[in-house]
């Protein structure tokens, strides 16, 4: 009976402490300290102590009877606690829920991504013949299956991504390379895209740069996204500029386009999950609203900084830079 207690006792106290370690409840909701409701609720704490220290040596300087002091101290400290508890609940409601989202959109990503991929097998196979003769009206609307199965693949993987970066643990290897050389690859990559949009990409090459220590196949992603919309949001004979240059201790990636531009009301928004301003919409309907959420967090990790200038109907820049030192 006395060993039951001791569990109970010892399951109680470890309870207790995972309560108060205010780091691991912050780690389980993704947060950051200032944004932790067990944080808060500390931060909260120490302002009631302070607030009633500065209540009595304010009530005993003024006030002469005691018990009106002690009176105005525990009404002050109750209504203080009353909103710090009121406060902290509200936030961990937000907070469990922002994790519950995040749960949700991993597991269905990982559920969808398997039959997505059988169904991409099967078009491809069906596609080839190898079944059986396919008539030319059948094999355009295979085509028509077939790419709309591709961008039901690439938001997955854009929401897996998203969900990585929000849980943080997106995979992010750091090795020595050279941006210039994995911008040439890229630029061959999409030349098929560039010609379809009938879109001329210049790339002023300068091969005395360093090379930058960071992760590569991150920082392709990067500029997959900036180099996809700056391809589809640029006007028919259109031109697209990038540039990779050396400043300071940083090596500066930029590309600039002649495309639609991003209105003034929109530029706040614009690395903001999900949003993608109206006249893209009304040029290119196509599109998850993730790349550039996705490309701001991959450069805040490598320690870099994005950025962008933009005018309406003129065309926009975007950059990031990555620092050349070793962490």
């Amino acid at each position: 009976m006395n060993v039951v207690k001791s569990k109970i006792i010892m399951n109680l106290f470890k309870k207790i402490f995972s309560e108060l370690n205010i780091v691991a409840q912050c780690k389980k909701y993704n947060l950051s300290l200032w944004q932790c409701p067990q944080f808060l609720f500390l931060i909260m704490g120490l302002i009631i102590v302070i607030s009633s220290l500065f209540t009595y040596a304010f009530g005993t300087h003024y006030i002469e009877d005691p018990l009106v002091v002690a009176l105005i101290i525990q009404l002050l400290a109750g209504t203080l606690l009353v909103i710090a508890v009121i406060i902290s609940r509200s936030f961990e409601r937000l907070a469990e829920a922002s994790r519950l989202k995040s749960e949700f959109i991993s597991i269905v990503s990982h559920q969808l991504r398997s039959p997505l991929s059988n169904l991409k097998w099967t078009i491809e196979l069906l596609m080839s013949g190898k079944l059986g003769k396919i008539e030319e009206k059948q094999t355009e609307y295979f085509k028509i299956i077939k790419e709309n199965n591709n961008r039901m693949h690439e938001l997955i993987s854009d929401l897996l991504t998203v969900s990585r970066i929000e849980s943080d643990k997106l995979p992010f290897k750091k090795e020595e390379f050279s941006m210039q050389e994995l911008v040439k690859k890229l630029i061959n990559e999409y030349r098929p895209l560039a010609a379809a949009y009938n879109v001329k990409v210049v790339f002023n090459e300068n091969d005395e740069l360093p090379h930058v220590f960071s992760d590569p196949s991150r920082m392709k992603l990067v500029m997959e996204n900036l180099l996809d919309n700056a391809v589809r949001y640029t006007r028919d004979g259109g031109e697209i500029k990038i540039e990779v240059s050396q400043k300071n201790d940083n090596i500066r990636f930029s590309i600039k386009d002649s495309g639609v531009g991003i209105p003034e009301k929109d530029k706040k928004y614009i690395f903001q999950k999900f949003f993608r301003s109206g006249n893209a919409l009304k040029y290119q309907t196509k599109g998850s609203g993730l790349g550039l959420y996705i490309s701001k967090s991959i450069i805040k990790r490598a320690k870099g900084k994005i950025g962008f200038q933009s005018v309406e109907n003129q065309g926009s820049t975007f950059w990031f830079t990555l620092p050349l030192k070793k962490d």
